[in-house]
């Protein structure tokens, strides 16, 4: 029968296991034939499985059962991706769900209550600021359906991070963090059908698009306990330093650096993430990406600022690597901060991921 290997975070309870899966001991942790239950979520764990073989056959039936596995109690329902739920990942839904809350009030035309805005999503800041890494997993809850609320709470704790890792006091870190929070505010004003089409926006579509700073302005201008400097970044994070960006194409010194910060975070979230045109990408990919094929649109300052967060990872930090093999980082180059020295699990083997530029970490495994 056909076989396909597939992340734990995509299984479904029901899948069948297609062969014994062996993690160094003398007898497979799960047998082939197995149908993946709930007790096997803690074996998995145990043994830092990543990937598993899955008969082709018991997806195909999944899929045929859609209407069925509806029906059922939402337990039975549960992802694994849910079961391993992190306490982080269990707050950071939470204010995402908040936030869409919010989002649909100001579709209705309700103004933004910034202090609500703030208390949701401070409890995040403070996580973020003590572990910086976790801006390296936003990505992976994100979802393509749900994606402008997880990017706007996604680009404030990116924000906070790389202010903290430029020297701004606690007060300013927690200003630029709400900023990035309602930056994209103004996407409420935008069509629904314009915001979220698969497929190439026309020309007055793409018009109306970069009309959403001027509408995120409108929206926190008279918001008095947000610092001017604030609303002119949420107006400018979409303009770049060479004169390509939008609403209004400035350039070089006329842009904030508050809003290069909001701008360095909105992108790199958005090209880590799964939209509904392309699947999402490598936290440390793009970050290579935004440092040399967008070099000149953006302030170096910053961009080295969020760069510099991959260096701070813990000597002994688990990643998967892009060709699926899992280690530990050993050794991280000052100069080549994205491309550290890694052990692999089970064996001796090093690979300098600066000499082997044909691999990349995938992911972090927190």
């Amino acid at each position: 029968m056909d076989t396909k290997l597939v992340k734990v975070s995509d299984l479904r309870l029901g899948s069948v296991i297609a062969k014994d899966i062996i993690a160094n001991t003398q007898f497979p942790i799960i047998y082939k034939n197995t149908k993946v239950a709930r007790d096997h979520l803690p074996v998995l764990k145990a043994f830092q499985i990543s990937q598993v073989p899955v008969l082709a056959s018991s997806i195909e039936l999944e899929k045929a059962n859609k209407q069925e596995v509806a029906a059922t109690s939402s337990e039975q329902r549960e992802t694994i991706e849910e079961a391993y739920i992190t306490p982080f990942e269990r707050k950071y839904i939470d204010v995402v769900e908040k936030f869409k809350m919010e989002f649909l009030n100001w579709e209705s035309g309700s103004k933004v209550d910034i202090t609500k805005v703030r208390t949701n999503i401070l409890p995040l800041i403070h996580d973020v600021l003590e572990n910086r890494e976790k801006i390296f997993i936003l990505n992976e809850f994100s979802d393509s359906k749900n994606y402008i609320h997880h990017h706007s709470i996604a680009i404030s704790l990116i924000c906070a991070v790389i202010a903290q890792k430029m020297g701004y006091s606690k007060g300013d870190i927690i200003q630029i963090a709400i900023a990035g929070a309602v930056a994209d505010c103004g996407m409420a004003k935008v069509g629904k059908k314009i915001r979220e089409k698969n497929g190439p926006l026309t020309e007055y579509e793409f018009k109306e698009i970069q009309e959403h700073p001027y509408y995120s302005l409108q929206m926190v201008n008279s918001i008095s306990i947000l610092k001017s400097d604030m609303k002119i970044a949420v107006y400018q994070h979409h303009e770049r330093l060479d004169g390509s960006g939008y609403p209004r194409g400035d350039k070089g010194n006329a842009i904030s650096i508050y809003a290069h910060i909001i701008a360095v975070a909105d992108v790199f979230h958005a090209m880590t993430c799964e939209r509904v045109y392309r699947t999402k990408e490598s936290p440390f990919k793009v970050l290579e990406m935004i440092r040399e094929s967008e070099f000149g649109k953006f302030n170096i300052k910053v961009v080295q600022a969020l760069t510099t967060c991959v260096a701070d990872l813990a000597l002994g930090t688990k990643v998967e690597l892009s060709n699926g093999l899992e280690g530990s980082i050993v050794f991280t180059n000052k100069t080549t901060e994205t491309r550290p020295v890694v052990k692999l699990d089970g064996s001796n083997d090093i690979i300098d991921l600066a000499k082997n530029r044909s691999i990349y970490i995938e992911r972090l495994i927190l």
